[in-house]
């Protein structure tokens, strides 16, 4: 083991204490701080997820390679087909997301779409309570 060298130590210790001085005299933007810090942690990590999760088909290398062209303008058709293969698997994930269906059993889908059809029964009944008097779409009346 190595042996500490004191001016580091004596470092730490007067970072240890300057921040425990700051903290006791400012709670509130310590608070900030730490809450922000927190916040933008989560932010980071959400954004690393969603960037796996959008990537983990794109990012996997197709399994037969085209071999490699010479002309310029060949390389560019390349890549133009490259890009139209990539916004093409892009919409059929988007697709085949469309067309899962979310719900595990039967009995969850009959539920839902009875509590849709409920939901469009209540606004049909709120939109023919409304007065037909022209210029009063405010509910303001009413409370």
């Amino acid at each position: 083991m190595e042996p500490v060298d004191t001016s580091t130590e004596m470092a730490l210790l007067s970072n240890i204490l300057a921040a425990y001085s700051f903290i006791t005299e400012n709670p509130e933007r310590a608070a900030l701080y730490f809450v922000s810090g927190i916040c933008l942690g989560l932010l980071l990590t959400l954004m690393a997820l969603v960037l796996r999760v959008s990537c983990r088909t794109d990012c996997k290398l197709s399994p037969a390679k085209k071999p490699l062209r010479d002309s310029d303008s060949e390389s560019s058709d390349n890549d133009s087909e490259t890009i139209s293969d990539l916004s093409a698997r892009r919409h059929r994930r988007f697709e085949r997301t469309l067309n899962m269906n979310v719900f595990t059993s039967a009995e969850e889908l009959e539920r839902a779409q009875r509590l849709e059809e409920r939901e469009r029964i209540i606004r049909e009944i709120w939109m023919n309570g409304q007065p037909d008097i022209p210029g009063t779409r405010s509910l303001n009346h009413y409370y």
